[in-house]
């Protein structure tokens, strides 16, 4: 079984709650959005939440998000194969998995891509209080080619989308925070997504980042809900 939820930022108190609630098995699979919180401190306190959440009996499958360092920076990252596509994973915690912008997975018979990152819009503040920030949040243009060409292979068709951020039009305008200046925020990425989900031919979209539940159309945003991956389009939530 594979289930979904959204952002996690190193607390994964709930997916334990879950785990043992749905008696799940380290075969079945939950897909965290984005900025799980396993990459951020680099150091001792992200090996005790490895630690803690590799006991699981579960496999947690990870988009990269834009709290986090992507693993490929990380030496002790190596590559592997999950559902048909590439991941990467550390030897010590074979069912925390990061998978890679860009690849396709087959998850429940679904066709899925994975297309990771966004802009932090508390950059500037993670910067002035000596917190980690990290220039490649967003995907550059390697990884937009590399998107565009697994599409284009596929002749622009995919069952389900799963993305950190979203497509331009479908921002949840009520989620911004009132005090942030949205035209100093760069949206680089989310314009990237709608030109992309203009052409693309999908059953559905899941992302994150947004820290809101809210479905529009067949985007759906999670949080710290959970889902079993389906292609069903839910009832607008506002």
């Amino acid at each position: 079984m594979t289930y979904l939820t959204g952002d996690t930022h190193g607390n994964f108190t709930r997916i334990e709650a879950f785990c043992h609630q749905m008696e799940t098995k380290r075969s079945d699979t939950m897909i965290i959005l984005g900025d799980a919180g396993f990459n951020y401190y680099l150091g001792k306190k992200d090996i005790r939440a490895k630690e803690y959440a590799s006991r699981f009996p579960i496999t947690l499958f990870c988009i990269h998000g834009n709290h986090e360092a992507r693993p490929q920076t990380i030496p002790s990252y190596q590559e592997g194969e999950y559902y048909g596509g590439k991941v990467l994973y550390e030897e010590d915690f074979p069912n925390l998995l990061f998978a890679i912008d860009g690849e396709t997975y087959e998850f429940d018979d679904y066709q899925c891509v994975v297309i990771g990152g966004a802009y932090s819009v508390d950059k500037y503040y993670r910067l002035s209080k000596g917190w980690r920030w990290w220039p490649d949040e967003q995907p550059d243009e390697e990884i937009k080619r590399k998107v565009e060409a697994k599409l284009d292979m596929m002749s622009n068709r995919i069952d389900i989308v799963l993305s950190h951020t979203c497509p331009l039009k479908y921002e949840p305008k009520e989620a911004f925070l009132p005090s942030l200046d949205q035209s100093t925020v760069d949206k680089s990425t989310e314009i990237w997504l709608g030109e992309i989900e203009a052409r693309l031919d999908y059953r559905k979209w899941y992302c994150g980042h947004y820290h809101t539940r809210k479905s529009v159309e067949k985007v759906q945003f999670m949080f710290e809900d959970f889902d079993v991956i389906s292609v069903k389009t839910l009832k607008p939530q506002i």
